[in-house]
């Protein structure tokens, strides 16, 4: 009977030992590690970074360079889906339950997801089109979104019901804007995400083509081409991507022979078939414009990032006129 006791004695000593060795240790390696190290490790478990959630890439383009990695930014749209098209699986609204914040553009942009967006507390839910933006440049005068008086849009594009342009994301001062607002609702410091340097060397950059006309897709490059001193361009496809009538095509056709229209942008979720027709019916080359950043990564200069990526493609399309034209003289000689 002694045995017994002693040995259990033994067993249970044993592993009092154990379980101050491995305290020793712990003990040992906060105590050695760095400060922030000790620090990090006396905080565990650490409190989740607040999410944001964004219906389309390009609102997560700037929400991620706002709040750079003091918060999870997702988004909902799909890398096929038109940002005209998102809708709300299951899946998408248990997201949306779980966020800390909500940004979409709003009604008149995103149809198909105002109901639900309607039902979240303002506190969680940021309107874009309901911020002071500003719209495109129209005679010289830059008008407020968010205060209702809305551009008079210019080329052959008519915007049905979209009473202002809410391609907003592409003027980088509306980026700020939005940047500030999501800084504000998550109580970080408000920084911009483009400078003003920045969007001056793009300018800079871009000055070449000023007095160059084009054609895109859909009505989405006003905000683009005004914010840089660009021609507005001649529109296959009216705002919200929906195709134009036979006299609308048919005067689109006149007006880029007219201009002397040097290419034709397409964008990547849209199909081309209509913009390659007309391409081959005017001898114009194509190029891809990516306006919702669908290949831009999440990371902290995402927005600047994007902007200097739509700049080169903005180019592209024309070096390629002048690439063409070169190798036209060179074989005529």
């Amino acid at each position: 009977m002694m045995k017994t006791l002693t040995l259990t004695k033994v067993i249970h000593c044993n592993k009092l030992l154990k379980i101050a060795t491995v305290l020793s240790a712990l003990t040992a390696q906060v105590l050695m590690a760095s400060p922030e190290t000790a620090k990090t490790l006396a905080q565990q478990p650490s409190t989740p970074k607040p999410l944001i959630i964004t219906t389309i890439k390009p609102l997560a383009i700037i929400a991620q360079s706002a709040v750079g990695d003091q918060a999870r930014v997702e988004y909902l749209q799909s890398a096929v889906q038109s940002a005209h098209e998102v809708s709300l699986p299951v899946s998408a609204l248990k997201k949306i339950d779980q966020a800390d914040l909500i940004i979409w553009i709003g009604e008149m942009f995103e149809s198909r997801v105002a109901k639900p967006m309607a039902l979240l507390p303002e506190k969680k839910r940021i309107t874009v089109m309901q911020l002071p933006l500003m719209a495109p440049q129209d005679a010289g005068n830059q008008q407020n979104i968010g205060g209702h008086t809305h551009a008079h849009h210019h080329g052959d594009s008519i915007h049905n019901a979209l009473t202002a342009d809410p391609h907003v994301w592409l003027n980088p001062q509306n980026a700020n804007r939005i940047a500030a607002e999501i800084q504000q609702r998550l109580h970080l410091p408000v920084k911009e995400i483009i400078s003003a340097e920045q969007i001056a060397d793009f300018t800079t950059e871009l000055s070449p083509l000023r007095d160059k006309q084009f054609l895109v897709h859909h009505d989405a490059l006003d905000h683009f081409t005004s914010t840089f001193g660009l021609q507005p361009g001649l529109s296959i496809r009216d705002a919200s991507g929906a195709t134009q009538g036979v006299r609308s095509q048919y005067r689109l056709r006149q007006k880029a022979t007219a201009s002397s229209a040097s290419c034709i942008f397409i964008e990547p979720q849209y199909a081309d078939r209509d913009a390659q027709v007309i391409a081959q019916e005017l001898s114009l080359p194509v190029a891809l414009i990516d306006l919702q950043g669908l290949d831009q990564a999440l990371v902290a200069e995402a927005y600047a990032s994007f902007m200097q990526r739509l700049a080169a493609q903005f180019k592209g399309c024309f070096n390629s006129v002048k690439s063409d034209l070169s190798n036209g003289l060179q074989a005529d000689s």
